[in-house]
């Protein structure tokens, strides 16, 4: 499925493996502007930082914004490893990202697709093109086992 966005959604995932090293949950986020080049990446750093917001989609949607020295990231596609909660997702539509492709659904937090269409809501002033589930098992792997090697 979406075999169009492996690449770039391969590109997540090694910035998801990057952030394991700072005690991160590895997730990994990159922004492609409209012709498709890499614009940003990030990964989760709410350890790193300790901030409860520096997670990868909101840091790749500002390191995108500031690289393109515009707030409004109109006709640019985030892909990321994993479903958005509720926070990022209303990220995506405040900053009128075009297209979200993800990878592993996320059925405890996901805001896209498992609890919540936050993203597609028609009452929102903006809708985001949506494509799920690209290297599904791939993206999620790395995130079981990071939280089975912390359970008891």
């Amino acid at each position: 499925m979406g075999g169009r966005w492996h690449p770039t959604m391969r590109l997540a995932m090694e910035v998801a493996r990057q952030v394991e090293a700072h005690g991160d949950v590895p997730i990994g986020a990159v922004v492609l502007d409209p012709d498709g080049e890499v614009v940003a990446t990030a990964g989760n750093e709410r350890e790193l930082l300790q901030d409860p917001t520096a997670h990868a989609e909101i840091l790749a949607l500002r390191r995108a914004a500031e690289k393109l020295g515009e707030w409004r990231l109109t006709g640019c596609t985030l892909v990321v490893t994993l479903e958005p909660c509720t926070m990022c997702a209303g990220a995506i539509v405040a900053s009128r990202i075009q297209r979200l492709v993800f990878g592993a659904y996320d059925p405890k937090a996901g805001a896209v697709a498992s609890l919540f269409d936050v993203v597609r809501d028609s009452r929102l002033n903006h809708r985001v093109e949506v494509s799920g589930g690209v290297l599904a098992e791939e993206c999620a792997a790395p995130i079981e086992a990071f939280f089975d090697a912390r359970r008891p």
